[in-house]
Protein backbone atom coordinates (compact mmCIF):
# COMPACT_ATOMS: atom_id res chain seq x y z
CA UNK A 1 0.00 0.00 0.00
CA UNK A 2 1.51 3.35 -1.05
CA UNK A 3 0.80 6.88 0.10
CA UNK A 4 -1.28 9.24 -1.98
CA UNK A 5 0.62 11.05 -4.66
CA UNK A 6 3.85 9.16 -3.85
CA UNK A 7 5.84 6.52 -5.71
CA UNK A 8 7.28 5.18 -2.48
CA UNK A 9 7.83 1.43 -2.82
CA UNK A 10 5.97 -0.96 -0.61
CA UNK A 11 7.77 -1.73 2.63
CA UNK A 12 8.70 -5.24 3.70
CA UNK A 13 8.10 -5.81 7.41
CA UNK A 14 9.68 -8.69 9.29
CA UNK A 15 7.59 -10.69 11.72
CA UNK A 16 8.92 -11.06 15.27
CA UNK A 17 11.25 -8.08 14.89
CA UNK A 18 9.84 -6.38 18.00
CA UNK A 19 10.35 -9.49 20.15
CA UNK A 20 13.94 -9.94 18.97
CA UNK A 21 14.80 -6.32 19.70
CA UNK A 22 13.26 -6.48 23.15
CA UNK A 23 15.15 -9.71 23.86
CA UNK A 24 18.40 -8.02 22.80
CA UNK A 25 17.70 -4.94 24.95
CA UNK A 26 16.91 -6.87 28.11
CA UNK A 27 19.67 -9.39 27.44
CA UNK A 28 22.25 -6.60 27.23
CA UNK A 29 20.77 -5.02 30.34
CA UNK A 30 21.07 -8.29 32.26
CA UNK A 31 24.63 -8.81 31.06
CA UNK A 32 25.66 -5.28 32.04
CA UNK A 33 24.09 -5.61 35.50
CA UNK A 34 25.82 -8.97 36.08
CA UNK A 35 29.20 -7.54 35.07
CA UNK A 36 28.77 -4.48 37.27
CA UNK A 37 27.65 -6.61 40.22
CA UNK A 38 30.72 -8.85 39.82
CA UNK A 39 32.94 -5.76 39.72
CA UNK A 40 31.38 -4.60 42.96
CA UNK A 41 31.63 -8.07 44.52
CA UNK A 42 35.39 -8.27 43.80
CA UNK A 43 35.97 -4.63 44.84
CA UNK A 44 36.94 -3.61 41.32
CA UNK A 45 34.51 -0.66 41.57
CA UNK A 46 33.01 1.09 44.61
CA UNK A 47 29.40 0.40 45.61
CA UNK A 48 28.24 3.91 44.62
CA UNK A 49 29.62 3.46 41.12
CA UNK A 50 27.93 0.04 40.81
CA UNK A 51 24.57 1.49 41.82
CA UNK A 52 25.00 4.43 39.45
CA UNK A 53 25.82 2.11 36.54
CA UNK A 54 22.81 -0.10 37.32
CA UNK A 55 20.53 2.94 37.31
CA UNK A 56 22.04 4.24 34.04
CA UNK A 57 21.71 0.83 32.35
CA UNK A 58 18.09 0.50 33.51
CA UNK A 59 17.20 3.98 32.20
CA UNK A 60 18.87 3.29 28.85
CA UNK A 61 17.03 -0.04 28.57
CA UNK A 62 13.70 1.66 29.35
CA UNK A 63 14.35 4.35 26.70
CA UNK A 64 15.27 1.71 24.12
CA UNK A 65 12.14 -0.33 24.91
CA UNK A 66 10.02 2.82 24.72
CA UNK A 67 11.47 3.60 21.31
CA UNK A 68 10.55 0.13 20.10
CA UNK A 69 6.99 0.62 21.40
CA UNK A 70 6.65 4.05 19.70
CA UNK A 71 4.88 2.75 16.52
CA UNK A 72 2.20 1.04 18.63
CA UNK A 73 1.81 4.17 20.76
CA UNK A 74 1.43 6.40 17.67
CA UNK A 75 -1.10 4.00 16.21
CA UNK A 76 -3.10 3.96 19.45
CA UNK A 77 -3.07 7.77 19.58
CA UNK A 78 -4.24 7.98 15.96
CA UNK A 79 -7.13 5.60 16.73
CA UNK A 80 -8.02 7.60 19.87
CA UNK A 81 -8.08 10.88 17.92
CA UNK A 82 -9.96 9.45 14.96
CA UNK A 83 -13.30 10.96 14.04
CA UNK A 84 -15.48 8.50 12.14
CA UNK A 85 -16.77 11.35 9.99
CA UNK A 86 -13.24 12.23 8.86
CA UNK A 87 -11.51 10.70 5.86
CA UNK A 88 -8.02 11.60 7.11
CA UNK A 89 -6.26 8.34 7.98
CA UNK A 90 -2.66 9.50 7.54
CA UNK A 91 -1.93 8.80 11.21
CA UNK A 92 -2.35 5.06 10.74
CA UNK A 93 -1.54 4.41 7.12
CA UNK A 94 0.77 1.37 6.94
CA UNK A 95 3.15 3.17 4.56
CA UNK A 96 3.57 5.94 7.14
CA UNK A 97 5.11 3.53 9.66
CA UNK A 98 8.89 3.44 10.16
CA UNK A 99 10.69 1.14 7.76
CA UNK A 100 11.82 -1.30 10.48
CA UNK A 101 8.40 -1.71 12.08
CA UNK A 102 7.42 -5.18 13.25
CA UNK A 103 5.17 -7.06 10.83
CA UNK A 104 2.49 -7.62 13.50
CA UNK A 105 2.23 -3.86 14.08
CA UNK A 106 2.08 -3.26 10.32
CA UNK A 107 -0.69 -5.87 9.99
CA UNK A 108 -2.65 -4.19 12.79
CA UNK A 109 -2.21 -0.79 11.13
CA UNK A 110 -3.32 -2.17 7.76
CA UNK A 111 -6.42 -3.79 9.25
CA UNK A 112 -7.38 -0.60 11.10
CA UNK A 113 -6.77 1.44 7.96
CA UNK A 114 -9.07 -0.80 5.94
CA UNK A 115 -11.69 -0.76 8.70
CA UNK A 116 -11.61 3.05 8.86
CA UNK A 117 -12.05 3.28 5.09
CA UNK A 118 -15.06 0.95 5.25
CA UNK A 119 -16.62 3.01 8.06
CA UNK A 120 -16.06 6.21 6.07
CA UNK A 121 -17.65 4.63 3.01
CA UNK A 122 -20.59 3.41 5.08
CA UNK A 123 -21.14 6.90 6.54
CA UNK A 124 -21.07 8.43 3.07
CA UNK A 125 -23.56 5.89 1.72
CA UNK A 126 -25.75 6.47 4.79
CA UNK A 127 -25.85 10.22 4.18
CA UNK A 128 -26.63 9.69 0.50
CA UNK A 129 -29.40 7.20 1.30
CA UNK A 130 -30.95 9.47 3.93
CA UNK A 131 -30.95 12.41 1.56
CA UNK A 132 -32.52 10.42 -1.27
CA UNK A 133 -34.92 8.39 0.87
CA UNK A 134 -36.27 11.51 2.52
CA UNK A 135 -37.63 12.60 -0.84
CA UNK A 136 -38.34 9.27 -2.50
CA UNK A 137 -40.35 7.89 0.42
CA UNK A 138 -42.24 11.00 1.42
CA UNK A 139 -43.33 12.07 -2.05
CA UNK A 140 -45.46 8.97 -2.81
CA UNK A 141 -47.01 9.16 0.66
CA UNK A 142 -47.95 12.79 0.04
CA UNK A 143 -49.59 11.83 -3.27
CA UNK A 144 -51.54 9.01 -1.58
CA UNK A 145 -52.64 11.32 1.22
CA UNK A 146 -53.83 14.04 -1.16
CA UNK A 147 -55.65 11.51 -3.32
CA UNK A 148 -57.37 10.05 -0.26
CA UNK A 149 -58.50 13.53 0.80
CA UNK A 150 -59.94 14.14 -2.65
CA UNK A 151 -61.76 10.81 -2.60
CA UNK A 152 -63.16 11.57 0.86
CA UNK A 153 -64.77 14.72 -0.56
CA UNK A 154 -66.41 12.78 -3.37
CA UNK A 155 -70.16 12.68 -2.60
CA UNK A 156 -70.70 9.73 -4.94
CA UNK A 157 -68.80 7.39 -2.65
CA UNK A 158 -70.95 5.12 -0.51
CA UNK A 159 -70.36 4.12 3.07
CA UNK A 160 -68.12 1.27 2.06
CA UNK A 161 -65.98 3.60 -0.07
CA UNK A 162 -65.73 6.15 2.75
CA UNK A 163 -64.61 3.48 5.18
CA UNK A 164 -61.99 2.32 2.70
CA UNK A 165 -60.74 5.89 2.25
CA UNK A 166 -60.48 6.33 6.02
CA UNK A 167 -58.45 3.14 6.28
CA UNK A 168 -56.14 4.42 3.53
CA UNK A 169 -55.71 7.72 5.38
CA UNK A 170 -54.94 5.97 8.68
CA UNK A 171 -52.45 3.63 7.04
CA UNK A 172 -50.80 6.56 5.27
CA UNK A 173 -50.44 8.45 8.54
CA UNK A 174 -48.93 5.39 10.21
CA UNK A 175 -46.54 4.96 7.30
CA UNK A 176 -45.51 8.61 7.51
CA UNK A 177 -44.69 8.20 11.21
CA UNK A 178 -42.74 5.02 10.49
CA UNK A 179 -40.77 6.60 7.64
CA UNK A 180 -39.94 9.62 9.78
CA UNK A 181 -38.74 7.40 12.62
CA UNK A 182 -36.55 5.33 10.29
CA UNK A 183 -35.04 8.44 8.74
CA UNK A 184 -34.22 9.84 12.18
CA UNK A 185 -32.43 6.61 13.05
CA UNK A 186 -30.66 6.59 9.69
CA UNK A 187 -29.20 10.03 10.38
CA UNK A 188 -26.44 8.78 12.65
CA UNK A 189 -24.64 12.11 12.21
CA UNK A 190 -25.08 15.45 10.48
CA UNK A 191 -28.80 14.97 10.98
CA UNK A 192 -29.83 18.58 10.46
CA UNK A 193 -32.51 18.25 13.15
CA UNK A 194 -33.45 21.56 14.71
CA UNK A 195 -32.82 21.67 18.45
CA UNK A 196 -34.69 24.12 20.63
CA UNK A 197 -36.39 24.51 23.99
CA UNK A 198 -39.94 23.18 23.83
CA UNK A 199 -42.71 22.26 26.25
CA UNK A 200 -43.37 18.55 25.94
CA UNK A 201 -47.04 18.97 26.84
CA UNK A 202 -47.58 21.27 23.86
CA UNK A 203 -45.91 18.83 21.47
CA UNK A 204 -48.03 15.93 22.72
CA UNK A 205 -51.22 17.98 22.40
CA UNK A 206 -50.26 18.91 18.85
CA UNK A 207 -49.88 15.23 17.94
CA UNK A 208 -53.08 14.01 19.59
CA UNK A 209 -55.44 14.74 16.64
CA UNK A 210 -53.34 12.57 14.32
CA UNK A 211 -53.22 9.79 16.90
CA UNK A 212 -56.99 9.95 17.39
CA UNK A 213 -57.45 9.77 13.64
CA UNK A 214 -55.31 6.65 13.62
CA UNK A 215 -57.52 5.10 16.32
CA UNK A 216 -60.78 5.91 14.53
CA UNK A 217 -62.94 2.83 14.31
CA UNK A 218 -61.19 1.02 17.14
CA UNK A 219 -62.65 0.66 20.68
CA UNK A 220 -59.73 2.53 22.20
CA UNK A 221 -59.80 5.98 23.77
CA UNK A 222 -56.92 8.34 24.25
CA UNK A 223 -56.39 10.54 27.32
CA UNK A 224 -53.72 13.06 28.28
CA UNK A 225 -53.03 13.66 31.97
CA UNK A 226 -50.83 16.61 32.88
CA UNK A 227 -49.95 16.73 36.59
CA UNK A 228 -46.81 18.62 35.53
CA UNK A 229 -45.31 20.59 32.65
CA UNK A 230 -41.65 20.71 31.75
CA UNK A 231 -39.33 22.06 29.08
CA UNK A 232 -36.87 19.93 27.15
CA UNK A 233 -33.98 21.03 24.97
CA UNK A 234 -33.75 18.97 21.81
CA UNK A 235 -35.64 18.19 18.66
CA UNK A 236 -39.43 18.41 19.14
CA UNK A 237 -39.84 16.27 16.01
CA UNK A 238 -37.76 13.46 17.50
CA UNK A 239 -39.72 13.67 20.75
CA UNK A 240 -43.01 13.52 18.84
CA UNK A 241 -41.87 10.48 16.85
CA UNK A 242 -40.80 8.73 20.05
CA UNK A 243 -44.22 9.34 21.65
CA UNK A 244 -45.91 8.20 18.43
CA UNK A 245 -44.12 4.85 18.55
CA UNK A 246 -44.96 4.26 22.21
CA UNK A 247 -48.62 5.15 21.67
CA UNK A 248 -48.84 2.86 18.65
CA UNK A 249 -47.25 0.06 20.67
CA UNK A 250 -49.77 0.60 23.49
CA UNK A 251 -52.62 0.48 20.97
CA UNK A 252 -51.27 -2.76 19.54
CA UNK A 253 -51.24 -4.24 23.05
CA UNK A 254 -54.83 -3.12 23.79
CA UNK A 255 -58.03 -4.90 22.83
CA UNK A 256 -60.00 -1.93 24.15
CA UNK A 257 -60.09 0.54 26.98
CA UNK A 258 -58.03 3.71 27.25
CA UNK A 259 -54.44 4.57 26.37
CA UNK A 260 -53.22 7.21 28.83
CA UNK A 261 -50.32 9.60 28.28
CA UNK A 262 -49.17 11.06 31.62
CA UNK A 263 -46.73 13.94 31.96
CA UNK A 264 -44.90 13.99 35.30
CA UNK A 265 -41.83 16.07 36.26
CA UNK A 266 -39.15 14.94 33.80
CA UNK A 267 -41.12 11.82 32.88
CA UNK A 268 -43.66 10.85 30.21
CA UNK A 269 -45.60 7.62 30.71
CA UNK A 270 -47.74 5.75 28.18
CA UNK A 271 -49.98 3.08 29.69
CA UNK A 272 -53.20 1.20 29.02
CA UNK A 273 -56.29 1.05 31.20
CA UNK A 274 -59.17 -1.28 30.54
CA UNK A 275 -59.66 -4.89 29.63
CA UNK A 276 -56.37 -6.78 29.81
CA UNK A 277 -55.00 -8.62 26.83
CA UNK A 278 -55.88 -12.34 27.11
CA UNK A 279 -52.98 -14.33 28.53
CA UNK A 280 -53.14 -16.75 25.61
CA UNK A 281 -53.01 -13.93 23.07
CA UNK A 282 -50.00 -13.34 20.88
CA UNK A 283 -47.26 -11.08 22.11
CA UNK A 284 -47.65 -7.95 20.06
CA UNK A 285 -44.44 -6.19 21.05
CA UNK A 286 -43.14 -5.28 17.63
CA UNK A 287 -41.43 -2.79 15.43
CA UNK A 288 -42.77 0.30 17.23
CA UNK A 289 -41.13 -0.64 20.52
CA UNK A 290 -37.85 -1.51 18.82
CA UNK A 291 -37.79 1.92 17.14
CA UNK A 292 -38.64 3.65 20.43
CA UNK A 293 -35.77 1.88 22.17
CA UNK A 294 -33.34 2.88 19.44
CA UNK A 295 -34.42 6.52 19.63
CA UNK A 296 -34.16 6.55 23.42
CA UNK A 297 -30.62 5.14 23.25
CA UNK A 298 -29.61 7.52 20.49
CA UNK A 299 -30.75 10.67 22.32
CA UNK A 300 -30.02 9.46 25.87
CA UNK A 301 -33.63 9.46 27.03
CA UNK A 302 -33.89 6.31 29.19
CA UNK A 303 -36.89 4.12 28.36
CA UNK A 304 -38.32 1.81 31.02
CA UNK A 305 -40.85 -0.95 30.29
CA UNK A 306 -43.05 -2.59 32.90
CA UNK A 307 -45.72 -5.26 32.81
CA UNK A 308 -48.15 -5.24 35.72
CA UNK A 309 -51.00 -7.51 36.70
CA UNK A 310 -53.36 -8.39 33.88
CA UNK A 311 -50.50 -8.04 31.35
CA UNK A 312 -50.88 -4.26 31.37
CA UNK A 313 -47.85 -2.70 29.71
CA UNK A 314 -46.38 0.63 30.84
CA UNK A 315 -43.68 2.58 28.98
CA UNK A 316 -41.90 5.34 30.86
CA UNK A 317 -39.44 7.81 29.30
CA UNK A 318 -37.15 9.81 31.58
CA UNK A 319 -35.57 13.11 30.57
CA UNK A 320 -32.62 13.82 32.90
CA UNK A 321 -32.03 17.34 31.60
CA UNK A 322 -35.62 18.62 31.72
CA UNK A 323 -36.64 21.95 33.26
CA UNK A 324 -39.97 22.44 35.08
CA UNK A 325 -42.34 25.08 33.73
CA UNK A 326 -42.96 27.63 36.46
CA UNK A 327 -46.44 28.98 36.99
Amino acid sequence: MTSRGSARPAQVFRRGLYHRRMAIIFGLQLLAIVIVCLMGFYDVAPLSAVLAVIVIVSVLSWLAARRQWAPVSRLAQAVSDWNEQSSDFDGWRPDQLPRRTDADVATLAGSLYGFANRIAGYNQRERNFTRDASHELRSPLTVIKMSADMLADDASLGDFGQRSVQRIKRSTREMEALVEALLILARESDNGLTEEDFVVNDVIRHELPDVMEMLEGRPIKLELEEPARFVLHGSPRVFAVLCWQLIRNACQQAEGGTVVITVMPGVVTVSHRGEPVPSNGANRHGFELAIAQRISERFHWPLELQTREGRRHIARIRFPESTPVTA
